[in-house]
């Protein structure tokens, strides 16, 4: 008894010795917060331009924050999603009802979505191109192979991407793509394809060419014209453009929402992130890049131009 009164302090202190070791000499674990720390998110490749725009203003004022972006097709960044290195993804769809109990039952990591903004589906001809308004039926007819001018739909990519999910499931009905769909393997591949091709009509986001004021889109519009799509609720003006008060007034047919889902229950840097998207700052730059802010009022007003 009295050997281990006598040994209790010195085991004790090697315990101690060894704990502090184990905490203060091996690796550093890095804590998280909203404002500092690191995550990986998955984007759709059509809002390239946009969330680009986000996280530059994100990051200047977080600059503790690190968001590694990757751009991809709808379908990748989904299955991203299911991997625990990504926590976060924007697509244009939020979580069905299987996948919210997907992630809840399965990966024990409940998952959540919202709405972020509204963008539409842009159709763009070569510059020397004289084909600058279309109806939907002439839509339909080009995806189906069936267009009596034999123009050419080119899209990025065949399968996996928004646009093909879109051209698939709101303008066909769940009908396939025809034959005669050339695949490109990004956005600014099927503004370079059209801009090459005369007899050419791309897909693409609005968010790519919609800015009038970013050089880089500026440079895109030199190369192509934007396609003015039929308005079945437009008396005076038949056919309209993507712009932003067509999609708020629904005039402009193809119009879709951006989503973002995320897997983060608790208070880190994702929620911070989708906190910064819905708030004024993050809605503002939506408006700026001429996608319609889902959480802000958007007026639309009526002027004379002298």
């Amino acid at each position: 008894m009295n050997i281990w009164k006598r040994c209790l302090p010195f085991i004790l202190l090697v315990l101690v010795e060894l704990f502090v070791t184990g905490c203060g000499h091996g690796e550093k674990i890095p804590v998280e917060t909203p404002t500092s720390g690191s995550i990986n998110i998955s984007v759709d490749e059509s809002f390239k331009p946009v969330i680009d725009s986000q996280l530059k203003v994100f990051e200047s004022s977080f600059p503790d924050v690190r968001i590694r972006v990757s751009y991809k097709p709808e379908a990748e960044c989904l299955r991203d999603l299911a991997k625990d290195s990504t926590r976060m993804i924007i697509i244009t769809r939020g979580l069905n009802p299987k996948e919210e109990s997907f992630y809840k039952d399965s990966l024990q990591r409940p998952a959540y979505s919202g709405l972020l903004a509204y963008d539409a589906v842009a159709l763009i001809v070569n510059s020397r191109s004289r084909d600058t308004v279309m109806s939907m039926e002439e839509i339909r007819n080009l995806l189906t192979g069936k267009d009596k001018k034999n123009r050419q739909p080119v899209m990025d990519g065949i399968s996996k991407t928004s646009i093909v999910r879109y051209a698939m499931d709101s303008i066909l009905d769940g009908k396939s793509l025809g034959q005669n769909v050339v695949a490109a393997k990004s956005s600014p591949q099927v503004i370079d394809y059209v801009s090459s091709h005369d007899n050419a009509v791309g897909f693409i986001g609005v968010s790519w060419i919609g800015d009038q004021e970013d050089s880089v889109q500026l440079t895109f519009l030199q190369k192509v014209k934007v396609v003015a799509v039929e308005c079945a609720s437009c008396a005076e003006k038949p056919f309209v453009q993507p712009f932003q008060a067509n999609i708020v007034l629904k005039r402009y047919p193809m119009v879709r929402g951006l989503y973002y889902i995320l897997k983060e229950n608790y208070s880190g840097i994702g929620n911070n992130f989708v906190n910064f998207l819905q708030n004024e700052r993050g809605q503002l730059i939506f408006r700026r890049a001429y996608l319609v802010p889902a959480r802000m009022t958007f007026n639309v007003r009526d002027v004379q131009l002298k």
